[in-house]
């Protein structure tokens, strides 16, 4: 029979295993569950997988943008001395399980002055902060080695196991799950029972999340979706730009449709590889420490909001993604030349750009029949606009991977400590809405676990 928890958490991301750290730091004789939807994957075998121990997290580029600026809302729950104050105590933390300590770049600096007059001109709006950077192959390692330290204070590591449905029953909540082989087959129904729960599912869980929220009755905000490409490059044309910031974050409002367009997650000398979300394949970015190629990538994003009559980003964002997959069986590839000439990128063609390729798997193709024109219009005028800080990068050559989404759930209505209107039910992370990126939801959980200890 199984105990009853006293926290169980749903979702082995980076919100979730944070809570579970901090946690087992302020008690304890807390006994505390995580149940993972995905396996526990092996070096090498995991980056087209967002579900898995460390979640998307454990096979991304790793960065820790060190700034409220980017990656979340968490400014809007923590003054800026909180703010600062709980940034550092994450960063140490990633540090203590394996970051390195001198990987750290950006900063405003004379040089990113005058790098942010010439986007300002060219209307960039440049976000300039500190950025620790992991790599994919520490990222690895760090989430490997808070398994095992959670392992031996006694917090209880459920892989393979899919939650269903989340249920108050008097005093406690029952959380009934599927457990499962690696292979995927069911083995057996189990009802988790804890007195507190803290929903942390990823971007993976984003659609579970908003289908249990509303059947729970909790009320909702839309967050959108990100939909774009993914840009690659000769590490030349950014290198002026990455050795001073190593990551170019900009914002571009379109001139056509004046919708946002941003870049995210810039790989200098990385690999562009394949994600898979609810078995559709999409584009990602990787860079590595010990490994390089000769190019650097990045996304170009467009965010979609929705209202009336259509209000379901995810099933938009799918949408587009299964368009993709359709035309390609994987992810399309195209030169920027052949889409502005209207003509589909070949085998021959790729072949004789000066920008060859680091995911060699992707379908030449024309990213013309998949993307919406809206959102083609608003890529190819940030990249018009980035040539006058990066000239070259809007070249003939440059090549677009596509499809990009990044999905976000819905907001649900918060209390302090991100609980929600049910009392000992906490959501948190990418999958609730509240963060982007690795170090908030890291601060996330480390927010909830200080809030469920004084409770």
């Amino acid at each position: 029979m199984l105990p009853i928890y006293d926290v169980l958490i749903v979702g082995a991301g980076p919100a979730g295993i944070f809570t579970a750290l901090e946690l087992v730091k302020l008690n304890p004789a807390f006994h505390i569950a995580i149940l993972e939807k995905g396996p526990i994957r092996q070096p090498g075998q995991g980056d087209s997988i967002t579900s898995g121990w460390g979640g998307a997290g454990a096979f991304s580029d790793g960065k820790l943008t060190l700034s409220p600026a980017v990656g979340g809302q968490l400014d809007e729950f923590l003054d800026a001395p909180q703010f600062t104050e709980l940034m550092e105590y994450v960063d140490n933390l990633y540090l203590e399980f394996g970051g390195d300590r001198h990987r750290l770049f950006g900063g405003i600096t004379p040089e990113s002055e005058e790098l942010q007059r010439r986007a300002l001109a060219a209307n960039l709006d440049l976000i300039t902060y500190k950025i620790r950077h992991l790599g994919t192959d520490k990222s690895y390692t760090i989430v490997e080695n808070l398994r095992a330290y959670l392992q031996q204070h006694q917090v209880d590591i459920y892989v393979n196991t899919e939650v269903d449905t989340v249920n108050r029953t008097g005093d406690r909540f029952e959380v009934s799950a599927r457990m499962m082989t690696a292979d995927g087959a069911d083995v057996q129904q189990r009802v988790f029972e804890s007195h507190t729960v803290v929903l942390a599912p990823g971007r993976e869980g984003a659609e579970w999340f908003v289908h249990e929220a509303k059947r729970l009755g909790l009320r909702m905000q839309n967050k959108g979706v990100d939909v774009g490409v993914r840009v690659e490059v000769r590490a030349e044309t950014l290198k002026h730009i990455t050795e001073l910031l190593y990551e170019l974050k900009a914002i571009y409002y379109s001139e056509t449709f004046d919708d946002k367009v941003r870049t995210f997650c810039m790989c200098p000398y990385g690999f562009v590889a394949v994600e898979n979300y609810r078995g559709l394949t999409t584009v990602n970015g990787h860079s590595y420490a010990s490994q390089t190629s000769n190019n650097t990538n990045f996304a170009l994003l467009v965010t979609e909001t929705f209202t009336e009559p259509f209000d379901d980003p995810l099933q938009y964002g799918q949408s587009v993604s299964q368009l993709a997959n359709l035309l390609g069986g994987t992810v399309l590839v195209q030169r920027l030349g052949d889409l502005r000439a209207g003509r589909r990128s070949t085998p021959a063609r790729i072949e004789r750009g000066i920008v060859a390729p680091t995911l060699t798997k992707a379908t030449p193709g024309d990213l013309s029949l998949v993307l919406p024109y809206r959102q083609m219009v608003d890529i190819l005028e940030m990249l018009d606009a980035m040539e006058s800080i990066a000239p070259g990068i809007a070249s003939k050559h440059t090549l677009l991977y596509g499809v990009e989404i990044k999905f976000y759930s819905s907001h649900v209505e918060m209390r302090e400590g991100f609980e929600t209107v049910i009392p000992g039910l906490y959501a948190i992370g990418d999958g609730a809405g509240i963060t982007r990126g690795l170090l908030q939801a890291s601060m996330c959980g480390i927010i909830t676990a200080r809030h469920i200890a004084a409770s």
